[in-house]
């Protein structure tokens, strides 16, 4: 752990593969330790390889080595896989009442494209881990429902994202042009999400992602 938040704070604070140059007395407030467990910490990560220094008067000169890099990268990617495992957790929230019309303007080609009959209307997911609906759905290719012109009025293209919930398959839809914040997930699913779940305003819920 030690290692880790002394490699982070340096790589934070300086240039990658680049230097920086601070004293003790500053490296240990920015941690929150005293000068002395900073020594040690550098003392050891320069024996294991992950830094190289020289003092430069009351200065420090800091450097990540390769082998540094390399285990911020391997870092990077295993948190990767853990934040991105295709699962949204959330709050129910109240909408506005308009996925019910939209709803059925579109459940033709919803049961086309996905499958089933959608329950006319939407349930409103505040999206709280990760942190929007894109950052859960950047990977994960969409089903594209084309939009439609119907009496006149122009119905634009549906990008939909399969989900279980709770063992019920649904699915995510964002709309080409939606009022929502990258915050809120639309949920659509064969059942009145509400009744089945037993859900109200702020009841937790949790989202996976289908790929």
């Amino acid at each position: 752990m030690k290692k880790l938040k002394l490699i982070l704070h340096l790589a934070k604070n300086g240039e990658i593969g680049g230097k920086i140059r601070i004293t003790l007395r500053e490296l240990a407030k920015d941690l929150g330790v005293s000068p002395q467990t900073v020594l040690r910490w550098l003392d050891e990560l320069e024996k294991e390889g992950y830094i190289a220094r020289e003092v430069e008067g009351k200065k420090t000169c800091i450097e990540l080595t390769e082998k540094a890099l390399r285990f911020l990268e391997g870092l990077c990617e295993e948190l990767s896989e853990v934040l991105h495992r295709g699962v949204i957790i959330g709050e129910v929230v109240s909408g506005l009442g308009e996925g019910a019309y939209y709803v059925k303007q579109y459940t033709p080609l919803i049961k086309e494209y996905l499958g089933f009959e959608p329950y006319p209307g939407t349930l409103n997911v505040r999206i709280i881990f990760p942190k929007t609906i894109f950052d859960a759905l950047y990977n994960v290719k969409p089903v594209l429902i084309p939009g439609f012109v119907k009496n006149g009025r122009t119905f634009g293209d549906v990008k939909a994202y399969k989900v279980k919930i709770n063992g019920i398959e649904g699915a995510i839809v964002l709309p080409s042009r939606t009022i929502h914040p990258p915050k809120i997930a639309e949920v659509m699913a064969p059942v009145y999400l509400r009744k089945e779940l037993n859900l109200k305003d702020g009841s937790r819920i949790k989202l996976k992602v289908m790929e």
